[in-house]
C-alpha cells in the first residue's frame, strides 16, 4: 500500500482527572479540540488545548491530568520513524480530523512548531473571580492571573471559551446577580456584590443582555 493510502486509526477522546504515567511501544498525535489536557511527558510539562497539537513518541513515559473535560483527537501509529522526538505544533484554524495517512502527517510536520506555554486553565480563572467579584477585573488584571500579555491573553482566552474576555466576565457577573435576586436579595445589595456601581446600572446589563426589565426583577427580588 502506498503512502497516500495508508490509513491511521483516530479516535476523539475525553480526558477528565488524573492518569497515572504510562508509555507505549507506538506514536501518538494528540490534535485538542477543547479543553486542556496537561501532561508530564518524560518529567517535562506539556499540554494540549483547542490550538495545540503534540507527539508523543513510542517509549515516553507520560502520565496526563485534566481539570475539566478535555477532548483530544488521538492518533496511535507505529508506522513512521519521523515521530521519534517530542513535537508540539499549532493547529491550522481550519483543521479536521481525517484518517489519510499523508494528510495527517503533512498537517503535523507543515504546522509551526510552538514552545509549550504556560496554561490557561479558566476554570481557575473562575475560582478566583468569584472570590471577588465585587471588585474591577480589567483584562489587564485577567491576563496578569497567568503571566501574559494582554494581546496573549485575549487571543487564547477567545480560542478556549469561545468568547471575548469582557463578554465572559460581563455573563460571570449577571449570573450571580440573577441567583441573589432569586434569593429575595435587594437590587442595591446584588449590584455592589457582583460589581457594579448602582443598581440602576445592574438593571441596564439585565435588560440589555437578558432581556429582564424592572418588573421582571422585581417579581424575582420577591
Amino acid at each position: 500500500m502506498s503512502e497516500s493510502a495508508q490509513t491511521l486509526d483516530g479516535m476523539v477522546r475525553l480526558y477528565s482527572g488524573d492518569y497515572a504515567a504510562h508509555s507505549h511501544d507506538y506514536s501518538q498525535i494528540l490534535f485538542g479540540m477543547s479543553g486542556c489536557l496537561e501532561l508530564q511527558l518524560e518529567g517535562r510539562a506539556a499540554r494540549v488545548d483547542a490550538t495545540t497539537g503534540l507527539v508523543v513518541p513510542a517509549g515516553y513515559q507520560h502520565s496526563y491530568c485534566s481539570y475539566s473535560d478535555s477532548r483530544v483527537w488521538v492518533v496511535d501509529t507505529a508506522l513512521y520513524r519521523d515521530l521519534d522526538k517530542p513535537r508540539a505544533f499549532h493547529l491550522p484554524l481550519d483543521w479536521q480530523p481525517s484518517s489519510k495517512a499523508v494528510e495527517v502527517l503533512a498537517g503535523v510536520n507543515a504546522s509551526p512548531r510552538v514552545l509549550q506555554r504556560r496554561g490557561v486553565n479558566p476554570l481557575l480563572l473562575e475560582a478566583k473571580v468569584g472570590e471577588f467579584l465585587h471588585e474591577a477585573w480589567p483584562i489587564a488584571r485577567m491576563a496578569a492571573f497567568y503571566a501574559l500579555s494582554v494581546p496573549q491573553f485575549h487571543r487564547r482566552w477567545k480560542t478556549l471559551t469561545g468568547q471575548t474576555p469582557q463578554a465572559w466576565i460581563r455573563a460571570l457577573r449577571l449570573d450571580q446577580a440573577q441567583s441573589l435576586l432569586q434569593a429575595g436579595h435587594s437590587l442595591e445589595a446584588v449590584a455592589s456584590q457582583v460589581g457594579y456601581c448602582s443598581a440602576s446600572a445592574l438593571c441596564y446589563a439585565l435588560q440589555r443582555d437578558r432581556g429582564l426589565g424592572a418588573r421582571e426583577l422585581r417579581s424575582t427580588a420577591r
